[in-house]
């Protein structure tokens, strides 16, 4: 079986799981405990945040250990913009991940913010013009994500956080998909707040971080024991804190040192794809400014779930977009922004994948996805 669904949850990198596994095991205790369990705890804890720290190239008060992505986009918007003295007027983009565009949209219910989302070109890119034109004197708070989970695209983030830090406005960007494949500490220099989840670079899943500058206000969304400086309270989970950083640290190494070829894949999958099938496969996404390990596209005439259970059927487990949505027979609010009519977009496929995917693994994928399309859609 060929894993193609990456981007929904990535294998946890066996030198990473030998390291914490001791942490599980014999030295599990509380970090805030007083004996040497907890000591030990301790130290490992400032270790990951150590490490986290130096792979972002910010400092060890920025970084903050939650469970994951959703928690940490759930804190930096509602942390951030309720703390913030400012306004009450946001900013998001249309292609957002569900935590960031359900963090918005609980804050203008039941906070009374006012928001305003930016829409996407074709190729689910925002301009950076478009921000500039929506932001306000009170405006407190941008949020663009690095790049999107379901289609690749990478977002010209420095560019907007420039727009927004001109009008006085803090930004943050969801950064989980960007780790690992773009430079996420050039990404920390420019924004606020930056959320990276651990699951979906070869850490655990339940682990995740939130980078924010120690310097800003922040409303703490769990209250309880006062850890991580007040900022999140609940013992931490130190295995999970310490995969995170490791993954982390080593994702953003990946990229700086990126010469083993692998960057082709996705554009060899994509093209192999359109090449075979012509009209019947749409590719979604920049064409250019993408990531390579998230390809998708749409199959006009075909059911997407139809596709995948052939695929599976063929050896290749993928998805249909966002795992957050999985079982949801509604089309995505990705796509249907980026203009794809909703018959379309209920078609859709992705394919995502790591740096260790093997090239035989892609080529395989890739006529697997051409017989199942033929198998499954029109004129077969």
């Amino acid at each position: 079986m060929i894993y193609m669904d990456a981007a929904a949850t990535a294998p946890t990198r066996q030198d990473i799981l030998q390291t914490v596994w001791p942490l599980l095991t014999n030295d599990f205790g509380n970090p805030s405990s007083r004996h040497e369990l907890g000591t030990s705890a301790a130290r490992a804890l400032v270790f990951a945040r150590t490490t986290a720290a130096g792979a972002l190239g910010v400092r060890e008060n920025d970084v903050v250990f939650t469970s994951g992505g959703t928690e940490s986009n759930n804190l930096a918007l509602k942390g951030l913009a309720l703390a913030a003295p400012r306004g009450r007027h946001l900013v998001i983009s249309a292609v957002e991940h569900s935590s960031v565009r359900a963090a918005a949209g609980y804050l203008r219910e039941h906070h009374g913010f006012e928001l305003s989302v930016v829409g996407v070109d074709a190729h689910g890119r925002v301009d950076p013009e478009d921000v500039r034109a929506v932001l306000r004197p009170d405006t407190t708070l941008v949020s663009v994500m690095a790049v999107n989970n379901e289609v690749g695209t990478v977002q010209p983030v420095a560019q907007i956080a420039a727009a927004a830090r001109g009008a006085g406005a803090l930004v943050h960007t969801d950064a989980v998909q960007a780790a690992g494949w773009i430079d996420v500490a050039a990404l920390a220099e420019d924004v606020d707040a930056l959320t990276v989840s651990g699951h979906k670079i070869g850490g655990m899943k339940g682990a995740g971080l939130l980078m924010v500058r120690a310097r800003l206000p922040l409303a703490e969304q769990l209250s309880g024991g006062g850890q991580e400086r007040g900022r999140r309270s609940g013992t931490e989970n130190v295995a999970g804190a310490v995969a995170t950083a490791l993954a982390l640290k080593h994702a953003v190494a990946a990229v700086r040192d990126d010469d083993d070829g692998r960057a082709g894949y996705g554009a060899y999958l994509r093209d192999a794809v359109v090449r075979a099938l012509g009209e019947r496969a749409v590719p979604t996404g920049h064409p250019d400014d993408r990531v390579p390990g998230i390809v998708s596209f749409c199959f006009p005439g075909t059911s997407g779930e139809a596709v995948l259970l052939e695929l599976e059927r063929r050896g290749v487990q993928c998805s249909s977009g966002s795992a957050c949505h999985a079982g949801s027979d509604e089309p995505s609010p990705v796509l249907l922004a980026m203009g794809y009519a909703p018959d379309v977009a209920l078609t859709s496929v992705r394919l995502s994948f790591t740096r260790e995917v093997k090239e035989a693994e892609v080529t395989q994928t890739a006529r697997a996805i051409v017989a199942a399309v033929r198998a499954v859609g029109p004129g077969q």
